[in-house]
């Protein structure tokens, strides 16, 4: 028994969910990943997945064993980087991650131009808005938008990005301009779960911090979605600042309740700051830190607006 390919296909079907997933994921015939995990189990003389029709789960045993496996595949993956002279010289593959539109609007730019510069390294860019757990997705780096919780991971601080509260102006035309929190108990929503809670809206900071409830007339699942139906005049969305800012520029939407704004969120490029840090990463980070704090001309693209 391979238990190196074993522990892999292990971590594989852990990740991907169930057996079929991942089957599809490997290339493998779905028999084939079943016998593996079925062998390692024996080996072992412990069970470590739960198995049923519906879900598979981790016994203890197996969670403790998945995530030494973990621990062992990155480090081996760590030695055939450096044999590979990955640390010698700026090449192999990159995967980064980052928000969609954030992604889509200023970090596709800057990976193109960073590719055009190092012919020898590759990247994998996932725009997802949800959070990519660097370990277990076997990501590089991520840019994230937020507070950042206590970890043992590296964080450059890039810029900072505003939430905005915006419609359209036809709907401020038929409903009026709030020019208070308080007033979006008459106003009608738009909210989507990304961004905060789909009950109400937390203004300024601090002490002077004010949750206002609202009414949502419309919940979604994107901050595209949600602008869209802004521009329609649905109601009023809160956003951040780079996700609206074509259809500020345009007059689509229009800024109201600016003077109550909560702090403005931090951008960070996160990293697992292993030592020694691969030269492909060290390249990436020092291209593209200076060029995401490149204040923009329009004011609602300035990411680094304090």
């Amino acid at each position: 028994m391979n238990r190196l390919e074993s522990m892999s296909i292990l971590v594989a079907v852990v990740d991907s969910g169930s057996l079929s997933a991942a089957a599809r994921r490997l290339g493998m015939p779905l028999a084939t990943v079943s016998r593996k995990v079925g062998d390692l189990e024996s080996h072992l003389k412990t069970r470590l997945l739960h198995r049923t029709t519906r879900q598979l789960s981790l016994t203890d045993a197996g969670s403790s064993y998945v995530a030494a496996c973990r621990r062992i595949l990155e480090e081996i993956g760590e030695a055939e980087r450096a044999a590979t002279g990955e640390y010698a010289a700026p090449r192999g593959e990159l995967v980064v991650t980052a928000p969609v539109v954030f992604g889509r609007l200023h970090v596709v730019p800057v990976v193109a131009d960073f590719l055009a510069h190092y012919p020898e390294i590759d990247i994998s860019l996932v725009l997802t808005d949800r959070v990519v757990h660097l370990m277990d997705e076997h990501t590089d780096i991520a840019v994230r938008i937020g507070e950042l919780p206590d970890s043992t991971f590296m964080a450059t601080r890039v810029g900072t990005v505003r939430r905005v509260v915006c419609a359209s102006q036809a709907y401020l035309a038929t409903h009026g301009e709030p020019t208070n929190p308080r007033d979006l108990a008459g106003h009608e929503c738009i909210t989507f779960e990304v961004l905060e809670s789909v009950r109400a809206w937390v203004f300024g900071s601090g002490k002077s911090e004010l949750s206002v409830p609202v009414h949502s007339r419309l919940t979604v699942n994107t901050a595209e979605a949600a602008i869209a139906a802004a521009s329609l005049g649905v109601g009023l969305v809160r956003v951040l600042s780079y996700q609206v800012a074509d259809a500020i520029r345009d007059n689509t939407l229009r800024v109201v309740l600016d003077t109550f704004e909560s702090a403005p969120l931090p951008i960070n490029l996160v990293h697992k700051g292993q030592a020694p840090l691969p030269l492909k990463l060290r390249a990436f980070l020092d291209f593209v830190t200076p060029r995401l704090r490149t204040p923009t001309a329009h004011e609602f693209t300035d990411v680094t607006r304090p």
